[in-house]
Order: C-alpha cells, then sequence, then structure tokens
C-alpha cells in the first residue's frame, strides 16, 4: 500500500454532482498493490489515525487530530500503484485488480474509522475532481 497524506486546510472531493469535504485534517490518497492485505491496511490505517503532524502553540508538530479536533478525506488512488520508471506509459502491474481493491479499500475506511471516527471517503473507480488547500505544504508518503 502506498499512500500520500497532506495536511489540509480543507479539502473535497466531487463526483457526479456529489460532493464529500473536510474542514482542517488530512487528506489521503491510498493506492492499493498487489500483495496488500487487511494486516497492511491495518497497519496504515493505525499510523495515519495517530500521525502528529499539527503544530502546538510552539510552532512543533506535537499534535494529532484528536488534539486539534480534524477529520480525514481517504480517496482511493490507483495511479499511486503505477510505474514510470521504464518507458513513457504508466505501467499498472503492481496495482490491485479493481474488484479486491474495491473490498480491501472498503475494509480500509472501517479500519480508519475504528481508530478515529471523523472519516469521509471520495468515490470508488470513478473520475473524480479532487480540490485541497495544503497546509504548510505539510506532505508525507507511507509505503509497506
Amino acid at each position: 500500500m502506498k499512500a500520500v497524506i497532506q495536511r489540509v486546510k480543507r479539502a473535497s472531493v466531487r463526483c457526479g454532482g456529489l460532493e464529500s469535504a473536510i474542514g482542517p485534517g488530512l487528506l489521503v490518497l491510498a493506492g492499493l498493490e498487489t500483495g496488500d492485505t487487511e494486516e497492511t491496511c491495518a497497519w496504515a490505517a493505525a499510523k495515519i489515525a495517530s500521525l502528529r503532524i499539527f503544530e502546538d502553540g510552539d510552532g512543533k508538530m506535537n499534535l494529532g487530530l484528536q488534539e486539534m479536533g480534524g477529520e480525514i478525506l481517504a480517496i482511493s488512488q490507483f495511479t499511486l500503484a503505477g510505474s514510470i520508471v521504464r518507458g513513457r506509459r504508466p505501467s499498472f502491474d503492481q496495482a490491485m485488480n479493481p474488484e479486491a481493491a474495491r473490498v480491501l479499500f472498503r475494509k480500509f475506511l472501517d479500519l480508519l474509522k475504528a481508530q478515529y471516527p471523523r472519516v469521509k471517503s471520495g468515490f470508488f473507480q470513478e473520475h473524480m475532481e479532487v480540490e485541497l488547500v495544503n497546509d504548510g505544504p505539510v506532505t508525507f508518503i507511507l509505503e509497506r
């Protein structure tokens, strides 16, 4: 699993007239790869929910979502499993097949909500418009 985690002031995702939006918190773009399991998702959910990447009164990254009252917007993004190392066209050989990824991404969302209940999500396997205001900018890449 690969995830891009961004600290945001706000973020939203739109698809076909539907919208999911958050205020301050984390935007998580998650790519599931062949070989990822429920255990992989549990590890990632625990890690993401416990990150202390929000500034305290001294300007240090000491606060987590719990302390600052933020939200999470999690979006499945299969292109994170792509490779652009060779050639000019991306290869998606490592991307999990859509049927299995749908089930595992839903499980990831459930595991994330079990760690921190204020989670919203994007629209699986749909063309989406994502907007965000990155706070910092603060962006981390999580891989396992």
